[in-house]
């Protein structure tokens, strides 16, 4: 099955695009990856997308949003498929994860039209899946998060099933460490399949760092290429240990997190910090950068069964060496008996940058197959639920057909 995974995430710096030959649903295997393109938002649009998150834009903006995206989503899957070289009829389907302006996982009651309370869960990503079948002709699988959070879970993180099947090994407990806006590790234990898994989101790992990038360069810069700043900078003991309290941190799984929690008020309230320390712009760089990587190590020894014989990393920020250093380094510090070997995912066969968007074609051509990819182990939910809601395409009919 050839499908398209499109993915845009916390940093909401533009879409990835995946085009991947996948194998039978529920098979363990990469498949093979047919094209990768990134696209940059045109200018403006991340800050009006950060707007959003925050609660700084209109309904009718955020409504006007819902729509513009799913162009641009559409555009990029377009792209994509031109890239390998396909039309779009030779794709059976598009998972778009959409573009997330807020997540709200914890319960909060509201009145019922009977005597019990409604215990409402909330998630918001936008990029209206319709629009991406309509111009496509592609069918369309998005809206993932919703079903788990309606079955009590927390809606992420949800490419957990599809690292299991990606990454597992018969030999080795492998953690798969997403490095995007959030970080999030799975970790599959040897032979283990989606059912055995654990994950749960670490906390930040690019999105206080490009904040600080952007606010120390005034805008012209967006994130610490290569770990250049960090690389310079020194980290703050005293003040890496202070942001190591949040309390985020030390919550026992299921959890998630966002830039609800590791957005804006944080970053200016990081920022005040380091500026009441003294610290130059790039130290503070180094701090954040660290508190990544701590908080990702000390997720691990608190909250995995086992420490993990290799840890593959993901996202944006599998490509800074100054961060993939710091994880090494503190990995090792913490599991000093048996470190584990720290390596981007491409040494397994998938590029960094290519496996959400892999993922999320994955977790769409499961929906198309009834198979539940959300697990209760790993998000708290009451039982596993198919994700997704789908949006059909020129060839739904056969598509549909083929699935039963």
């Amino acid at each position: 099955m050839i499908a398209v995974g499109l993915m845009s995430g916390t940093s909401a710096d533009g879409i990835d695009a995946a085009v991947v030959d996948l194998p039978p649903a529920g098979t363990p295997g990469a498949g093979r990856l047919l094209a990768l393109t990134h696209h940059p938002y045109p200018a403006g649009v991340s800050a009006r997308v950060l707007a959003a998150g925050e609660g700084r834009a209109t309904t009718a903006e955020i409504c006007h949003l819902h729509v513009y995206l799913a162009e641009l989503f559409a555009e990029a899957a377009l792209a994509a498929i031109a890239r390998a070289g396909l039309a779009p009829d030779d794709v059976a389907v598009i998972g778009s994860h959409g573009q997330t302006v807020y997540h709200a996982p914890e319960p909060r009651e509201e009145p019922s039209l009977g005597s019990r309370p409604v215990r409402v869960r909330a998630t918001l990503q936008l990029g209206q899946p319709q629009v991406i079948a309509e111009r496509t002709g592609v069918t369309t699988v998005a809206d993932f998060r919703p079903r788990d959070l309606a079955a009590g879970g927390q809606g992420a993180p949800l490419a957990t099933y599809a690292h299991a099947l990606l990454f597992g090994r018969p030999d080795a407990a492998v953690a798969v460490q997403n490095l995007g806006g959030i970080a999030n590790v799975t970790f599959v234990p040897a032979g283990a399949g989606p059912d055995r898994v654990l994950a749960f989101d670490t906390g930040p790992a690019n999105m206080v760092i490009d904040g600080l990038v952007r606010l120390a360069t005034g805008g012209r810069e967006t994130y610490d290429r290569d770990g250049t700043r960090a690389a310079r900078g020194r980290v703050h003991a005293g003040l890496l240990e202070a942001l190591l309290e949040e309390p985020y941190f030390a919550r026992r799984p299921p959890k998630s997190t966002g830039r609800e929690r590791f957005g804006e008020p944080y970053l200016a309230a990081v920022r005040s910090r380091g500026a009441a320390l003294g610290l130059a712009d790039d130290d503070l760089v180094a701090t954040a950068t660290a508190l990544t990587a701590w908080s990702v190590a000390r997720a691990y020894r608190d909250f995995l069964p086992q420490a993990p014989g290799r840890v593959l990393l993901c996202g944006g920020g599998a490509r800074n060496p100054t961060l993939a250093r710091m994880i090494a380094e503190a990995a090792a510090e913490t599991f000093p008996g048996a470190p584990p070997v720290v390596e981007a995912t491409d040494a397994a066969g998938v590029p960094a940058e290519a496996v959400e968007a892999v993922a999320f074609a994955v977790l769409a051509r499961e929906t198309l197959a009834g198979l539940p990819a959300g697990l209760p182990q790993v998000t708290g939910a009451a039982r596993p639920t198919v994700l997704g809601v789908v949006a059909p395409g020129r060839r739904a009919a056969d598509l549909f057909r083929e699935s039963r």
